[in-house]
């Protein structure tokens, strides 16, 4: 249970989660500053710190600085500005001054005014029921231009050395696990495309440069917010690093009132597998719309026709999906409008007549009648130019004038910030989801922002804000209104993966790379702090289609099940062979699916070099392994695997060879792996616990 305090005395708050404690105060000119984050200590225990503003020792080093909770800019505060605004008599400097706070069990929110100027400021913090997670927001209000605003500072504790983890990548490479030391002055991580991104994702993950997967202390940060964005990492001569995030887009200035995103921090003990560990299970507790479920297996049309769409064709794939126990099927692209390619049709969604003669109606009742759910992809947000939408409505899309309208994959992008535009996308979604009985829509959004003006409009600045907000808005009323429905997110594969969008969708569509290979490590940076509960992965034909590559099927499956398992290929070509392997696995996945979907994940052995990866999940009694060898070399055996999470004391039954292991040795010595000869070889073995009773 956590518990929030308040010290009169000292003016100090602590903050304590389930175990770790977080605290800050007032200084004497009523700045929030702060005080301690770490291990867990009681309200003694904090007041006994002894925190105060040291002295400045000459006229260029200020030894508070980093310790802002809201690092503001103005006076002689030198540090990376978190809030950054100015008043109409030009008057930039922000002087705090504490108005009262309120603690309403797990909420906090302390208020504060400019000691002169028409701006109020409010700091919230929340600890979600069972975490060591801190999230964070501010609000504005009165009358100012805000330069920026962030959701919080962070302040970490003075270490011997600092070392960042984050992920970096590209279109097809995302999340790419990036361990390094921590530079001095600014480093900034960030999008300018009004989406996430492929090239950055907004968390870091911070140590002291000695720990491990499973030893260690690590601070993690992570912004729920699937626009633009910016997080900073700044690290002084004096020792000090903090780190400040939040939405933002260069140049834009905002006018409050101003609600800011959430920010989470999260302090763990036991290396980076323990930090992972805890975040999954935030995110699957307080983030994810239905922590509860389980996801289905799906088929997913699109690698089957492209864009050559059929009612007979979409019919002949779901009948074979389900001869296999897909769970779901999801139409993809070319079902509505002039949309025979990429060039036309986008933004027109009414059902093409000529694939679907009687509408989608005939095939939405088939899939229901083999047993599955059906699915259809949509892409809200943007326009082909060549479309009867942007024929009608050409002021609809961010645009400025006298400026060419660039395209890119031949689409623009919708202004949903605007209100006629955001209750046109209503209208036709809540259609389709309520005339047609479509219980899950892959949502894609297939390229950034660009023009991203709004003539006509007199802050023009807020659409970069309020468009991320307006396709909140629009998920959480589709849903609101349709209670059965369940969507993926998608951007052109993992373009905007972030909490903000997971706390309104059920899956994330990872990577349009489902190259196994590649997917180790795509998979293995996604997973350092987004659980496999939301990660969309696929099983998919050869040789792949972004890299070329022929993989065994078998060890296809077997990366795919490690998260949320897909198929895409064209399974009315696969052989009977294939056909009798995707079945086996399909229900070898249904079994273990609760183990993968809602379990703790050990890392055993990451994706570095091009030998052995394997990887654990954990869930009371049943613990699954996944193992895979990429490449062999020198015809080198296979070592036992050592385990993790398991019961010392206990014995566990090997489902597929029928040995009983004792979990001391499981531990210690490690699994015997028997995986096939050659490269790309991989196993799955599911262990028990055994009643020693």
């Amino acid at each position: 249970m956590a518990e929030i305090s308040f010290a009169e005395a000292t003016r100090t708050w602590v903050l304590n989660a389930a175990s770790s404690t977080y605290a800050f105060r007032l200084d004497e000119d009523d700045a929030p500053s702060h005080v301690y984050w770490g291990p867990a200590l009681t309200a003694a225990e904090v007041g006994e710190l002894g925190v105060t503003t040291q002295p400045w020792w000459d006229g260029f080093n200020d030894p508070n600085e980093g310790l802002d909770e809201l690092a503001a800019d103005g006076g002689t505060r030198y540090w990376t500005p978190a809030l950054q605004v100015r008043f109409a008599d030009g008057t930039r400097a922000l002087e705090w001054r504490y108005t009262g706070h309120e603690i309403t069990g797990d909420h906090l929110r302390v208020d504060f005014a400019d000691r002169h100027c028409p701006l109020r400021i409010a700091l919230h913090y929340r600890i979600p029921h069972g975490t060591d997670v801190i999230e964070r927001w501010t609000e504005l209000a009165g009358d100012a231009e805000v330069v920026r605003a962030d959701s919080a500072s962070w302040a970490l504790p003075v270490l011997d050395d600092y070392r960042l983890s984050h992920v970096t990548g590209r279109w097809a490479a995302e999340t790419q696990l990036e361990r390094v030391p921590v530079a001095h002055g600014e480093t900034v991580f960030a999008s300018r495309r009004g989406i996430t991104g492929h090239h950055a994702n907004p968390w870091v993950m911070v140590d002291d440069g000695t720990a491990t997967e499973d030893h260690g202390e690590v601070y993690g940060v992570a912004l729920a917010w699937s626009g633009s964005w910016r997080m900073t990492t700044t690290r002084s001569s004096t020792g000090r690093l903090s780190i400040s995030g939040g939405f933002g887009q260069d140049g834009v200035v905002h006018r409050p009132p101003l609600t800011t995103p959430v920010i989470a921090g999260l302090y763990t003990r036991g290396g980076f597998g323990a930090a992972s560990r805890a975040w999954h299970d935030y995110v699957r507790q307080h983030v994810l719309p239905h922590p509860e479920e389980l996801r289905p297996v799906l088929y997913n049309s699109w690698e089957a026709t492209g864009f050559d769409v059929t009612e007979a064709g979409q019919r002949a794939l779901a009948e074979r999906a389900a001869s296999l126990g897909v769970e779901l099927f999801v139409m993809d692209d070319g079902w509505f409008g002039a949309r025979t390619g990429d060039h036309a049709g986008l933004g027109d969604w009414h059902v093409n007549e000529e694939r679907f003669p009687d509408g989608l109606k005939p095939l939405v009742d088939a899939v229901h009648g083999l047993g599955m759910k059906f699915g259809i992809w949509v892409e809200p947000e943007m326009v082909n130019p060549d479309s009867d939408l942007y024929r009608a409505h050409p002021d609809w899309v961010l645009h400025h004038p006298h400026r060419k309208r660039s395209e890119l994959r031949r689409q623009l992008v919708l202004n949903f910030a605007r209100p006629d535009v955001a209750a046109w996308a209503h209208g036709w979604l809540d259609a389709l989801v309520g005339d047609h009985g479509v219980d899950f829509l892959k949502w894609d959004m297939n390229r950034p922002f660009s023009e991203a003006g709004w003539p006509g409009e007199p802050d023009q600045d807020r659409l970069w804000v309020e468009h991320t907000r307006a396709v909140y808005a629009l998920m959480d009323r589709l849903r609101a209104d349709h209670p059965g429905l369940r969507i993926e997110a998608c951007s052109g594969g993992g373009g905007r993966i972030d909490l903000g969008v997971m706390a309104r969708t059920d899956q994330i569509w990872t990577s349009d790379n489902t190259d196994a290979l590649d997917r180790l490590r795509i998979q293995h940076g996604y997973s350092q702090l987004y659980p496999a509960r939301a990660m969309s992965a696929w099983v998919t034909d050869n040789p792949n289609f972004v890299t070329q590559r022929s993989i065994p099927l078998r060890f296809r499956f077997h990366v795919a099940m490690a998260g949320v398992l897909g198929v895409g290929g064209d399974i009315v070509e696969w052989s009977d062979e294939d056909l009798a392997l995707a079945r086996e696995q399909i229900a070898r996945y249904r079994d273990i699916r609760p183990v993968v979907q809602h379990g703790a994940l050990y890392r055993l052995r990451p994706p570095s070099g091009d030998g052995l990866v394997a990887l654990q999940y954990v869930l009371g009694d049943r613990s699954v392994v996944f193992a895979y060898r990429q490449a062999t070399h020198f015809n080198a055996p296979t070592r036992p695997l050592r385990l993790a999470g398991l019961d010392r004391s206990a014995r566990y039954l090997d489902a597929g060879s029928g040995r009983v292991h004792s979990g001391a040795v499981l531990l210690s010595d490690g699994l015997p792996l028997t995986l096939p000869k050659g490269d790309f070889a991989s196993t799955v073995i599911t262990l028990t616990r055994q009643d020693t009773h």
